[in-house]
């Protein structure tokens, strides 16, 4: 780990594993929860990123409140399951406990007309959005305390669903058969059909909340008191060139800006990271989100400007059982043929 700061509480504070804690969203939620003095492991993908997360960090709290908590930013980059391995050997090495467990980090490259590819061959969308996350969260478990009202929270997005407002726009959010997880190494979309890079990320988002269905299921059966939430925080457009679509304004800038300026400043249907960010952080630290089980969360605009953030309703394909097993067991057996 490549940095620690301390302060002592007069309160136990939580500490907190996030991913995609660099930017958008997460940051935003880092910021608001290292203020309210919980402690933050944000691994970061390289040494450079991870100081320049830390003097961003320390530069824009107030000189009074720069010491709460302790901040960690180790190196892990999870289009690497080798890297995913790392962390979680240093950090049991440390024998840190974890209260919070928020799998956050995504990526989207709409407008690409060829896949990326992962470290170990799988693309990039499914690798990050979901593969990684399963296996980060298989090997962290361990390292959960469940003596401190422990969560894990899967951030998605209301586009899984075909019938929610972005979920209508394009190519619809659906895994078929998995044809194309059955493959194995080398699958360009979950479906097995020709890649399609905004397909690609909804049904990343699909995949987010069949995993944390099945990972509610699974932690009940061993007896495990971890509440899973799933989350959708809205659409979030920032204005500087950080945050979520960072990676797809390399392919299409002009649309991407005139898409900015009419969701965002026109319709006013976009939410800010400050505020989605401060969901995330009230997700993770308000007793009031310890239901037990399974639960998701949608920051619904209701009017022009106005959201409301409760409980909804998952898409058909998302309550699905038997897709959220076949899931489960298909990314195991893939992980299992990557990591022999």
């Amino acid at each position: 780990m490549k940095e620690k700061s301390k302060i002592s509480n007069k309160h136990k504070p939580l500490t907190i594993f996030i991913t995609g804690g660099s930017s958008g969203i997460g940051y935003q939620a880092v910021l608001k929860l290292i203020s309210l003095g919980h402690n933050i492991i944000l691994p970061c993908k390289n040494i450079s990123r991870a100081n320049e997360v830390l003097t961003n960090i320390f530069n824009q709290l107030p000189v009074e409140l720069s010491k709460k908590g302790e901040i960690y930013t180790p190196i892990m980059d999870l289009s690497d399951l080798n890297s995913i391995d790392c962390i979680c050997s240093e950090l049991k090495t440390r024998r840190v406990n974890i209260d919070v467990l928020v799998l956050n980090a995504g990526l989207q490259y709409t407008g690409s007309k060829r896949p990326r590819m992962s470290t170990q061959g799988i693309e990039l969308t499914f690798a990050v959005n979901h593969l990684a996350h399963f296996y980060l969260t298989q090997k962290i478990l361990s390292l959960i305390d469940m003596s401190n009202d422990p969560k894990i929270i899967i951030t998605s997005s209301e586009v899984h669903n075909p019938n929610s407002g972005g979920g209508k726009v394009g190519a619809k959010a659906s895994l078929g058969n998995l044809k194309g997880l059955k493959s194995g190494v080398g699958f360009e979309m979950i479906d097995g059909n020709n890649f399609n890079a905004d397909k690609a990320y909804k049904d990343s988002k699909l995949c987010n909340i069949l995993f944390a269905k099945k990972l509610s299921n699974y932690l009940i059966s061993k007896k495990l008191s971890i509440p899973v939430i799933a989350w959708a925080p809205g659409l979030v457009i920032s204005r500087d060139n950080q945050g979520f679509f960072r990676y797809s304004r390399k392919y299409n800038q002009l649309g991407q800006i005139l898409f900015a300026f009419l969701a965002r400043d026109i319709l006013k249907i976009t939410t800010s990271n400050k505020y989605a960010g401060l969901l995330l952080s009230n997700l993770a630290c308000l007793s009031k989100y310890r239901k037990p089980n399974f639960n998701y969360y949608s920051n619904k605009i209701i009017s022009s400007g106005k959201f409301i953030f409760e409980e909804t309703d998952i898409s058909k394909d998302a309550q699905r059982g038997d897709l959220s097993d076949n899931l489960w067991d298909l990314s195991q057996s893939l992980l299992e043929k990557i990591l022999r």
